[in-house]
């Protein structure tokens, strides 16, 4: 395998990424708000559903990754599949945000259906893109170069959705949101199948799988997942990690608007935050040099704990301080960054030591883990947010009772700091591969700690 990654391949992936959370950041940041405000559904309907799907994603998010170890063609076993998947979850994009010209029971039944359709298709597409990266290089710092890309140009798209998302929506509609949403999806639908297209046509894998390869069935996928200790370690961390990120986003909207009565400080957070996390994807490489590499996850977390503690500051003594919404959204946002280039990284160095541990290099098979805990973070978060508001008597619309703003209170600042500390616990006593795999290093360490390190 060649261990050099060319800019044109950087560039092409990172611009991918562009589309892509063009296409996913509008669910995790207004879907909720879009459900509840726009289309007019329950919150607490909505937070089941959006977890019941991801149930559904347990079972086809590692098989879609079975499909893509199992591919062989001319194209390789991910770019086809990326682009199949962009262009079924293009459409689906858009029947998504039409929801609100439903009514009554056909609204539910549409709000489900279009949501389940969602995620299936946002598998088939997400799962490939990035199980690429092992496949790209064999070496630790090459892909970690690589990494910056996408993520850089995925917090781009992120903070161009929070920052500018509801003005946009607003000047789509021409003031209407319902048609304002259906108009932003189908323009994020063309660029979205742009970017598909550039990966298929500048990304390419550097070894590519004889046809005669041995192919993997379900029970060698769930002897992969279950040999594999350290995924299961990076599974709890990143998923209470990320459901935190998700709790912070899903509640901003409403904690901007009802309990500091300032909808336009949403997007001053959405801004700012979004500024922080490209700064933290793109220092990354620096930070992993000052750094040793265990202490990244804690200075994350540290950094969320750090935010939650400001903006309870803030709205004890200073309610509605720019400044201190300001630093709180900063530090918070930075930790993410620099989180969500390492967690990349880190299953990367998850994939070499499966190799080792079951015999099988199935990179797409562990690569659904991050897509499935993407969407499941977003799901348990937006479960949260919906069972949240219908329990602290949220009213759309209207003025919140004292006991309602205490409950967003504590929604969107105590309960993340829990989860990000529980984070840093599962993290520290747990996750060995803070160097990358090294055989030697990894039996010694293990067998310290009482895992099984022989491998197939």
């Amino acid at each position: 395998m060649s261990n050099q990654i060319t800019m044109k391949t950087k560039a092409s992936y990172g611009l991918a990424a562009l589309g892509k959370d063009f296409a996913c950041a509008p669910i995790y940041i207004f879907l909720m708000f879009y459900f509840t405000d726009v289309a007019g559904l329950s919150a607490g309907f909505i937070g089941t559903i959006f977890l019941a799907a991801r149930i559904i994603d347990a079972v086809t998010d590692p098989m879609m990754g079975m499909i893509v170890d199992n591919t062989r063609s001319k194209f390789g076993k991910f770019r086809p599949w990326i682009v199949i998947g962009t262009l079924l979850n293009a459409v689906v994009l858009i029947a998504l945000f039409r929801t609100h010209t439903f009514e009554g029971t056909p609204l539910y039944i549409y709000a489900a259906a279009a949501y389940i359709l969602w995620g299936l298709t946002y598998t088939i597409m997400d799962i490939p893109y990035w199980s690429m990266i092992p496949a790209l290089s064999s070496s630790r710092k090459e892909r970690e170069k690589l990494v910056i890309w996408p993520r850089m140009f995925a917090s781009l798209a992120w903070f161009i959705i929070g920052t500018y998302g509801l003005t946009i929506i607003g000047k789509l509609g021409d003031g209407d949101q319902g048609e304002g949403f259906s108009n932003l999806a189908m323009l994020i639908a063309v660029l979205f199948i742009m970017s598909a297209f550039l990966v298929a046509r500048n990304v390419k894998e550097c070894v590519t799988v004889d046809k005669t390869t041995e192919r993997f069935n379900l029970k060698d996928v769930a002897n992969i997942l279950k040999s594999n200790d350290q995924l299961k370690v990076l599974i709890s961390s990143v998923l209470t990690f990320q459901i935190a990120n998700m709790i912070f986003g899903g509640f901003a909207i409403y904690y901007f608007t009802y309990a500091l009565n300032n909808a336009e400080l949403f997007s001053t957070y959405m801004m700012v935050s979004g500024v922080a996390e490209f700064i933290g994807v793109v220092t990354f490489p620096h930070i992993a040099k000052l750094f040793p590499r265990k202490n990244l996850w804690l200075i994350a977390c540290g950094l969320a704990v750090l935010s939650c503690v400001l903006l309870y500051f803030m709205r004890v003594f200073i309610p509605g301080s720019v400044l201190l919404i300001a630093m709180g959204a900063a530090a918070k946002s930075y930790g993410v960054g620099i989180v969500n280039a390492l967690q990349t990284v880190m299953l990367a160095d998850v994939v070499d030591y499966g190799e080792y541990k079951s015999g099988h290099r199935s990179e797409s098979v562990i690569f659904s883990v991050q897509t499935m805990l993407v969407k499941f973070a977003g799901a348990a978060g937006g479960f949260i947010v919906g069972v949240g508001l219908s329990l602290v008597g949220y009213i759309p619309n209207a003025v919140q009772s004292s006991e309602t703003v205490a409950g967003l209170e504590f929604m969107m600042i105590g309960l993340p700091t829990l989860l990000m500390i529980a984070s840093v616990v599962v993290y520290r006593k747990f996750y060995r591969l803070h160097d990358g795999f090294d055989k030697n290093k990894i039996e010694t360490a293990m067998a310290r700690y009482g895992f099984k390190a022989t491998s197939a």
